[in-house]
């Protein structure tokens, strides 16, 4: 595979390059300079293929043998698997939580994980993976690198705007892990890890990379699931496929689009945002206006600059009309986002964290359009991550699996940093500078 910057300025490259630079030297995000043709490889998958073989057919149809047998670096890479819940009325729940920080990030944390410390062992190199979290990011990339040979992990996440579980997750692990508070929002977080990959001389005393969704290394492999969804659902019916996807930083929504430009049969995508909707309106008006972003009960999509949209756009040709042919945006406040909560532990005993309600109530606004097909809402995190919310909703919290539980009782350990990318890159040559 060989990937080229969004922007156009910087040399083209191959896999394990893109993977260790993060964000291309102009700037830009790689995207493949071809898209691969892996049609019949993924209509071929069905529901007897586990999500280890379905991982494999694709890491072999873009990759070859660049990370070893793929079918051996898939069940070693994912022991865990997502689900499907019918909630019925043609709607399913895609479970992707069932991996070690219970949520969708896990996935590409653990592939991105798993290729860096192969190829690093195989070049004698080390890396230190500067990655900024709004909850989720952080918590299942600590737990991916915790430990992992030649790779320490720089965790910034905004101060008082991730959910105490989160915080406990991204905090108690030391060793290899190093968390920063940021005292700003997720969207300066995520400047400050942009402009310290566009330091040059920082970047030539410490060997930054990065595991937000800007590397294109966490974006393959959550196209996985996608794969695994459609496969599941391949017999039992002809109808229609949309995914419903809960959005703030879009690398969720972009790894769907690429698993359709590679050939995976879906119909359409919902983007299922908060009050943070810059997306929504740019499908509605044509005019994209990034924007500071604002606090809501789904807070790991409170995302006023989602990093992805130009991957995305360029994946559309910069076409508005391209990307509304493919792409609906629904906007679900926080009343509403309890108030569905509340409905389904009520009537179903069914317990949805914050983000996922998001996505189910956009797909209920849809539904009546799709009789007869299948609306899949990616389910990006376990319930008992956010116990306040799901409480405050439900009036009882949901029963925590044994790893989070076990985090409650640990100690979390961080440092405050200003929202200044100076501040950064002090503290990074400080740790890490020979």
């Amino acid at each position: 595979m060989q990937l080229k910057s969004t922007n156009n300025q910087a040399p083209i490259v191959g896999f394990p390059e893109a993977l260790f630079q993060g964000l291309a030297p102009d700037g830009g995000l790689y995207v493949p300079v071809e898209e691969a043709d892996l049609k019949q490889r993924l209509r071929s998958l069905g529901p007897a293929d586990d999500f280890p073989a379905v991982a494999a057919t694709v890491v072999e149809g873009l990759l070859g043998d660049t990370l070893g047998d793929p079918l051996e670096f898939a069940r070693s890479t994912f022991p865990f698997a997502p689900e499907l819940r019918d909630l019925g009325n043609g709607i399913y729940v895609l479970e992707l939580w069932h991996g070690p920080s219970a949520a969708f990030k896990d996935y590409g944390a653990a592939f991105l994980a798993a290729s860096m410390e192969r190829l690093l062992t195989d070049r004698n190199q080390r890396a230190i993976i500067l990655t900024a979290t709004s909850g989720d990011t952080g918590s299942a990339v600590a737990q991916a690198f915790h430990n992992r040979e030649n790779i320490d992990v720089v965790i910034l996440y905004p101060e008082g705007r991730v959910s105490p579980l989160q915080e406990k997750q991204l905090t108690t692990l030391g060793g290899n892990i190093h968390a920063l508070r940021v005292q700003g929002a997720f969207d300066d977080c995520q400047r400050m890890v942009k402009e310290a990959f566009m330091d040059r001389d920082l970047c030539a005393k410490v060997p930054l990379t990065s595991a937000n969704s800007i590397n294109i290394g966490r974006l393959i492999p959550q196209s996985f699931y996608y794969v695994w969804a459609h496969a599941q659902l391949k017999d039992a019916n002809a109808g229609e496929r949309m995914f419903v996807v809960p959005s703030g930083n879009f690398g969720n929504l972009t790894a769907g689009v690429m698993a359709w430009r590679w050939g995976l049969p879906i119909d359409a995508f919902l983007a299922a945002t908060n009050a943070n909707d810059v997306v929504p309106e740019y499908l509605e008006t044509g005019i994209y206006t990034p924007r500071e972003s604002v606090a809501t009960y789904s807070n790991a999509m409170d995302v006023g600059r989602p990093s992805n949209f130009d991957r995305l756009m360029h994946i559309f040709g910069n076409s508005l009309e391209s990307v509304r042919s493919m792409i609906g945006g629904e906007v679900v406040n926080d009343t509403e986002t309890l108030a569905l909560m509340q409905r389904y532990h009520r009537s179903k005993g069914v317990f949805l964290d914050p983000h996922t309600a998001v996505g189910v109530a956009a797909a209920e606004r849809r539904i009546k359009d799709y009789t007869g097909g299948r609306i899949i809402v990616l389910g990006t995190a376990h319930p008992g991550k956010f116990l306040e919310v799901v409480e405050q909703a439900t009036g009882v919290q949901p029963p925590l699996p044994d790893r989070l539980q076990s985090v409650l009782a640990k100690q979390g350990q961080s440092e405050p940093i200003a929202a200044e990318a100076a501040a950064l890159r002090a503290r990074l040559i400080e740790w890490f500078h020979a």
